[in-house]
Formats: structure tokens, C-alpha cells, sequence
């Protein structure tokens, strides 16, 4: 189920995003308004309100789908946030988590006890 609603709302995005650049803009963009193209179909008027009535709808239905994708993975066993994985490992091997849920910072170098004085 989560499948078909993941491929569904890939189509809605896609077509969301294809209406909104078909939409004139104030410099004139993409817009099919112009009557140079669609020859006597719809007027500007027309297809402006077509194209945003449409751009509402696509609208809709994604924010339904996210909605429903996003309560239908909250019950599930899997990870539910990109901060809740596991933190990277040091190069020896897995970092200690801090109480946090950070890894823990390396220890400090060892100090010598005297400065090295260099002797000739």
C-alpha cells in the first residue's frame, strides 16, 4: 500500500510541478495563456483560472498523500528520522554514545609530565 501511495504521490508532484510552470508569470514565463498558441481554445482568462484551479487540486491531494504516507509509517519499526541512526563509527572501530545520543568526543593526548628539552 505504502507503494502505490509513494509512485502516486511522485505522479502528483511531478504534474504539480508541470502546472506551475505552465503558469504565466509576471514577465510572462511559460504561460500557454497567450492566444498565439492555443489559437482560439481558451482565452487568458480561461486558462489562467483552469491552471490554477488545477494547481490547487494537485495541491490538495499532495499534502493528503504526505499526510497519509507520514501516519502510515509512525507505527512502523523503522527508523522515523535521520537522527535517530545509529552515530558514525571512529576509524577503530564504533564511537561510545554520550547520554545524549551523540558519539562521544576522543580523548585527549597525554601530556608529558616536563617539556622536552633537546640536548646537544
Amino acid at each position: 500500500m505504502t507503494t502505490v501511495l509513494l509512485v502516486l504521490h511522485f505522479f502528483v508532484a511531478a504534474a504539480l510541478i508541470g502546472v506551475v510552470l505552465l503558469q504565466r508569470s509576471e514577465g510572462g514565463g511559460l504561460g500557454i495563456g497567450s492566444s498565439q498558441g492555443m489559437g482560439n481554445f481558451m482565452s487568458g482568462r480561461g486558462t489562467a483560472n483552469l491552471l490554477t484551479r488545477a494547481t490547487a487540486v494537485l495541491a490538495t491531494i499532495f499534502f493528503a498523500l504526505a499526510l497519509a504516507l507520514g501516519l502510515m509509517n509512525q507505527g512502523t519499526g523503522r527508523q522515523r528520522s535521520i537522527f535517530d541512526s545509529a552515530a558514525p563509527s571512529a576509524p577503530g572501530g564504533t564511537a561510545p554514545a554520550a547520554p545524549g545520543g551523540l558519539p562521544a568526543l576522543p580523548a585527549a593526548p597525554a601530556t608529558p609530565a616536563a617539556p622536552a628539552v633537546p640536548t646537544n
